[in-house]
Formats: C-alpha cells, structure tokens, sequence
C-alpha cells in the first residue's frame, strides 16, 4: 500500500501540516537546551590552592607559592614570609629563597568567579585527583542518552510515538529540576543520567513522528531545517540564559521550566495515522485524517483505505531482529550503525573542542551553536535539489578540509582556529542531518523507529567518547583535530555505498527497501554470487558477449567495475 499517494487529498502544507510541523519542532527546544549542558554546568574555571587569611602570607609569596593542584609548604611559606624572605627565580642569594617543600590544597580551593559563580566542577572540587570526574560525568549524560534510544524505539513502536515523546518530555522536566538540588556528585550524576535519557528520547521520537505524519516537502523541510533550527535555538539560549543564571542549580531549574512549557503541546499533535495502520487501529488512522481534511478544508475519499490493503499491512510487525533478517537489511544497517557512530563522535568532538579555545565560554558556545543555523539551512537545500548521498559526501568533504587546516594553525593563530572550527562543524553538521533524513527515508514504517533508535544507539556511543577526544590534547594539541577528520572521512565513505532515496516514497513494507550499492573491482567475483544492487548513476560501456560456459566447468568469472 502506497500510503503517501493514499493520503495526497490532504493536500501538502495545511492548516493540520503547520500546527503538526509547529508544534512538533517547539518540542525539540528543551532538548537543545541540554544536549550541551555539560559544557557549561561542567565547566572548569581557573583555579589554585587557597591560603587562609590568617596565615598572614605576604602578597608575593601567596602569587610565586600557589599552583593549581599544590602549594609551598604552608609553615614554612609563613617562616619566610616573617623574616622578610622573598621567593627567588635562580640561584638562591641574599634574602631570596628558591627551594621549599611543595603540598596538597589541604585548605581547599579558590576558583576564578569571572564568569561562573558556581559550577559543578566548583562545588564538588572536580579537579586534581578528582579532575577524571567532569569527563566521567559528560560521559554519563551520553550514555544516558543512548539508554534513551535503546528504549524509545521499543516503546514508541508499541505504545506510539506521542505517549512515548510527551513521557520522555515529562521525564526530563522533572530531573532537571531535582537536578538542582543535588546534595552530592554521585547524586547528580544519577539525575544527569536520566536527563540524557528523556533529552534523547524526546528528540528521536519527535523526529519519527514529524517524519510519519509529513509528506513531501513540507517533511523534507521539518527534518531537515525545522526540528533541528529549533534544537539550535535551544543551544543557542543557553548560553545566554547561563550569563544572566551563572549558578548552575538555577541553570538546570530553567532548564526544567522549559520542558513544562511543551507539555501543553498534546493537545496540537497527533498520533502517528502510519503507526496506528501497522497496529491494525484503522479506525483511530482515518478518524485522524478525517480531522486533518476537516481542518484543510479538504474532501476526503468515502473509503481512505481498502479492506484487503488494511489487513495486509496491519499484519506486519517489526522487531529489532528484522534490522538484521536479511542481507539486503543487515548491510544497510551496518553502515548506518558506523555512520552514526562516526558522525556524532565528530560532531560532539567539535563541541567540545570549543571550550579549550580562546576566549569567553558564553560567546564560544554561542558561536558554535550559531554555526548550526546555517548548516541546517544547507542541508535543507541540499535535501530538495540533490541526492542524498551526493550531498552528504560534499559536505562531509568541507569538514574535513578545515580540519586539516586546523592542524596547522592550532599553536599559533588560535582565532583562525575557532573559525575553521566553526566552518568544519558546519560542513559535519550539514552532511549529519541529510544523514538523519536519509536514514529515516531507507526503512518501512514497521521498523523505522526501532532502527532509527538503533542508529541513535550508535550515535550516543560515538558522543560519549567525544569528550575524551580532547584529552589527547595533552600529547599534541593539533591531535583531537586530526582524530575527528579520520573519523569524518569513514564516514563519507560509508555514505557512498547507501542506497538512494532522493524523491521516492517512503517504505511502508520491508520488502520496499532498497538495496545498498556495492563495489565490484575488476577482479573475481563468481557467478554463483548475486550482484543485484542498483548500479551508481554513472554511465558504463555496453557489457562485451560472453561465452556460455561448458557443461561441467568451473564457474563463469564476472569482472565488473562499479563506481
């Protein structure tokens, strides 16, 4: 059943398709809001060891005697400070002493208040010998979120897509408000888990059913530029929001006012008419339709659907094991797994790059955040004028010739390397969202949000490494840089042998799915071995006769060349 050409009374862009495409995308805000949190909830301001006032240090001894994780020996500090000793830079002579005992911060530690007042970092003194936590805890977050995915494709293919994004959007509204009150880093890491959790759930879920109840244009247009703009603008708030809330605690309950404000959103979106036909719930499908042609001003077919249509469809249930049943599913799904892996660890991996350049962390982010804007927009283009894969492969190109340049100019010209930062994650966040179209775009509608959950799976596990890429700065600081272009570049070429699915409609059955392609080098591949794939949309001499082979021989040996 072709259900696009079923539903075409509706017309394409409608009263019903606006509030859809409205509401819908206004849900994507909170998740925005969080996707970066840890950059700044996390963030870690100068600092060094506090002396007490009453140690009555001199000036120049509390400056030369204070390190980040150490200072001179408090006692005998305070013995050179009374005799009039001064710290030394060489050898020592006269009053000048060069050699003294270093210890711990045992009094603590003072942090610059220049643009936080407090963060986690500076409340639980997540640094020296604790310093493996802030990573650990951007890392939990991550790992919530793909926990989140694990799920949401499971329950939303059960209960539905809106039960499902409304829960996550609930879910995330009450742990970012408990959030601010945790007493502990241990308890805090447990809500921030959770929060990853609904944020990733909520966007995924809305991505799925935005992508089910559009058609046409107007779902190339909300997967591609709508949703995500959104997502952007909520990226983009935050670091305004943490200027005028630079306490962390006031930060998550903003963050918790911002999901409840969607929560009203139910009653403008419906369910998915796609989902509730594969359940068999044909009249809640066409009860919704009738309501969107009632509010289009459109007249509706007296029979929407044909009985023998409706039972063949309803009867198609999907699982995670129909992802790998057959080896047309499972090739696909393989390298979508890897794309997504790829494609967020260098995505994330730019983000947080972001918070080691020079300069205010609330213009960085603000920055980084921007650049999406336009990335979206491209990739909204790209996704009405060019094939997928086409466009994705460009972009991802883009990206990764800035980071190539941004090797070189790590060390000595760090404003030129924020903006070949920012132009590369343009070129990466382009070709990750026609990527997110694509995939969506490649399986039926039985399984589409259980694969698309799988994806997002992979994704998350490539984001919650991107926070330890950065580590490897301490070796090379041009290292990260190079890691996300390696990363890059296999993705790109994994895109390349994905199917095509530039103005076709979308799979209702399995059986619909495309094929991926395949390249055959002009070597051996025996005629036993099927070559069905759909050949790349490049011109090819005409094949040369071939012999037909003798009774009893060896197989016939196809050379074939496919790029």
């Amino acid at each position: 059943m072709n259900y696009e050409q079923k539903v075409a009374f509706l017309g394409s862009w409608g009263p019903f398709q606006r509030r859809v495409f409205g509401g819908l995308c206004a849900s994507a805000f909170p998740s925005g809001f969080t996707v970066l949190w840890s950059i700044i909830v996390l963030s870690t301001p100068a600092h060094h060891c506090y002396s007490p006032p009453s140690a009555n240090i001199s000036q120049e001894w509390s400056q030369q005697g204070q390190s980040t994780c150490s200072r001179y020996a408090l006692d005998l500090t305070l013995n050179a400070s009374l005799h009039g000793l001064r710290p030394g830079l060489g050898n020592a002579s006269g009053s000048e002493v060069t050699v003294l005992p270093l210890e711990g911060c045992r009094d603590g530690m003072s942090f610059s208040q220049q643009y936080f007042t407090s963060t986690v970092v500076t409340e639980f003194s997540l640094v020296c010998d604790d310093q493996w936590k802030q990573p650990l805890s951007s890392q939990v977050y991550f790992l919530g979120g793909l926990c989140g995915c694990i799920v949401c494709g499971q329950l939303s293919d059960r209960f539905g897509r809106k039960p499902v994004l409304f829960g996550a959007l609930l879910l995330q509204s009450v742990f970012s408000g408990v959030t601010a009150f945790a007493p502990s880093w241990p308890v805090f890491t447990v809500f921030f888990f959770m929060v990853g959790l609904g944020q990733a759930t909520a966007y995924l879920t809305a991505f799925v059913l935005g992508s089910e109840l559009l058609t046409g244009g107007p779902r190339e247009l909300f997967s591609c530029f709508g949703l995500p703009f959104c997502y952007a603008l909520g990226s983009m708030t935050l670091p305004a929001v943490a200027y005028l809330l630079p306490n962390w605690r006031h930060l998550t309950s903003a963050t918790a006012a911002s999901c409840i404000a969607c929560l009203p959103l139910w009653w403008a979106v419906p369910e998915s008419p796609r989902w509730l036909l594969s359940q068999g719930c044909t009249k809640k499908a066409e009860g919704i339709l009738l309501s969107a042609a009632s509010a289009n001003h459109a007249k509706a077919p007296a029979a929407i659907f044909c009985a023998k249509q409706l039972e063949t469809h309803a009867g198609a249930k999907g699982t995670f094991l129909d992802l790998l049943e057959t080896r047309n599913i499972r090739h696909v799904t393989l390298m979508l797994l890897l794309i997504w892996l790829f494609c967020n660890a260098s995505y994330y991996g730019l983000s947080f790059g972001t918070s080691g350049l020079v300069g205010s962390p609330f213009v960085n982010h603000f920055l980084i955040s921007l650049i999406d804007v336009p990335a979206y927009f491209f990739s909204w283009v790209a996704a009405r004028y060019c094939r997928r894969r086409v466009a994705c492969v460009l972009f991802g190109s883009l990206g990764i010739v800035a980071l190539l340049f941004t090797i070189t100019t790590t060390d000595a010209h760090p404003k030129a390397t924020l903006g070949l930062v920012l132009l590369a994650k343009l070129g990466v966040l382009a070709g990750m969202s026609i990527t997110y179209i694509h995939s969506g775009e490649l399986y039926p509608t039985v399984i589409r949000s259980t694969a698309m959950s799988w994806c997002a799976v992979f994704g998350r596990i490539g984001s919650s490494l991107s926070p330890h890429l950065h580590t490897l700065a301490a070796v090379k600081p041009a290292l990260p840089w190079l890691l996300v272009a390696v990363l890059t570049f296999l993705s790109v070429l994994l895109i390349s042998f994905l199917p095509e699915t530039f103005q076709e409609p979308l799979p209702d059955a399995v059986e619909q799915m495309a094929k991926p392609h395949r390249l055959v080098f002009r070597y051996c591949c025996t005629s036993s071995e099927n070559i069905n794939s759909q050949p790349l949309e490049i011109s090819k001499p005409p094949p040369a006769p071939a012999a037909p082979p003798a009774s009893g021989s060896d197989p016939v040996v196809i050379c074939a060349t496919r790029l």
